[in-house]
């Protein structure tokens, strides 16, 4: 079989340019590994930023839906230190450039504005090649096989089809985040809701944090970062959700317990979420008929940008290649020439890192104060 335009990954950036190019009535088709849209949890809360994903969602003409998924409120912030005390408590006037929606919700408002058909699912490609002047064959799990003229790989950090451009790989950056989740925190769990507020808490330390913030239906859910070798992490039993807890809740020892019970109140098994990253300013040689977008070009340490950026990379994709109808080549290459340098600075544009002595709930409120002023 043989499709025009062929996208591997049903994520934000993949969706999001199979949107701007169904906008632009170019023939697009998304292959996904899941076998369904419900197949798995779709993450978080996200916040998206006037200055790139709201852009994004505008080139595909999606601003009212995406305002519609908008969680009021969680643009809040509360920083405190290690001992509970608040050190910034901001609360959410409506006036932020970056409301938080449930990464889920998003992803269904990008599903619904698709027809019915454009994306694949269950779908896993267990390879690539080139076959010449511009054509690949993607090969599937099932034995499957899809040729096209133009291939993009939207297919995440593991992506299969990178090694068409390059021979990069994700390393390990050094930390991991324990994933926990407190269910009707309001009546069930109200110190840890109270410390965590109407939006999003962060308590730093060097070499360890706390981050959590208040989803929908009174849900809060915690990223409990630690700067740890994986070996640390492998030692930890995570078949023993238990004895997993205790150890994880065991290296913040003496943190106020309004902020360890995000860790040992957890109403589910505590999930280890390893850190990843290609290199910074990671880019390739421009190859016919190939390129890539989001966490599949530019994976970097989390830092709030990683959707952002794979929603605007497939809005400017999508408008270079219905900005020059027949030309594929130079519309890759516009697309990548913005793309590299926006990527490699995004991703040097981090908060302090957990293993920085910078990192402490002080240092962040003051950063978070130059910030904003």
């Amino acid at each position: 079989m043989h499709t025009p335009v062929t996208i591997i990954g049903a994520g934000l950036g993949g969706l999001t340019l199979a949107r701007v190019l169904h906008v632009h009535a170019i023939p697009v088709t998304v292959y996904e590994a899941d076998s369904s849209p419900s197949a798995r949890a779709q993450g978080g809360l996200l916040d998206i930023h006037d200055y790139n994903g709201q852009l994004a969602l505008e080139e595909a003409g999606l601003t009212d839906e995406f305002r519609a998924v908008v969680l009021p409120g969680r643009q809040a912030l509360r920083v405190l230190d290690t001992d509970g005390t608040v050190l910034l408590d901001q609360p959410d006037d409506g006036t932020g450039g970056r409301p938080e929606v449930q990464r889920g919700d998003l992803r269904q408002v990008l599903l619904d504005s698709l027809p019915a058909g454009t994306v694949r699912w269950g779908h896993k490609v267990s390879g690539a090649r080139s076959l010449g002047d511009g054509r690949h064959e993607v090969t599937f799990a099932d034995g499957g096989t899809v040729v096209t003229g133009l291939l993009v790989g939207a297919d995440g950090a593991w992506s299969r089809v990178r090694p068409l451009l390059s021979c990069a790989t994700p390393e390990y950056i050094g930390k991991s985040v324990v994933e926990t989740y407190l269910f009707d925190s309001g009546s069930r769990h109200p110190a840890a809701a109270k410390a965590v507020g109407g939006g999003m808490l962060l308590a730093p330390s060097p070499g360890k944090e706390i981050f959590a913030h208040r989803e929908k239906d009174d849900t809060l859910h915690a990223y409990v970062g630690l700067a740890r070798p994986r070996d640390w992490f492998a030692a930890v039993d995570f078949a023993d959700p238990a004895a997993a807890t205790a150890r994880i809740a065991r290296e913040f020892e003496g943190w106020a317990p309004e902020l360890t019970a995000l860790i040992t109140d957890s109403d589910v098994a505590p999930v280890l979420r390893s850190l990843y990253a290609l290199p910074t300013g990671h880019r390739w040689d421009r190859v016919p008929g190939v390129t890539l977008l989001g966490d599949a070009a530019h994976l970097s340490a989390p830092n709030g940008e990683g959707a952002n950026l794979a929603m605007l990379d497939g809005a400017e994709l999508g408008g270079a290649i219905a900005a020059h109808p027949g030309d594929v080549e130079t519309a890759l290459t516009v697309y990548e020439r913005a793309m590299f340098p926006r990527s490699a600075e995004s991703a040097t544009d981090e908060m302090p890192g957990l293993d920085s002595a910078g990192n402490t709930a002080r240092g962040l409120v003051d950063l978070v104060t130059e910030h904003s002023g």
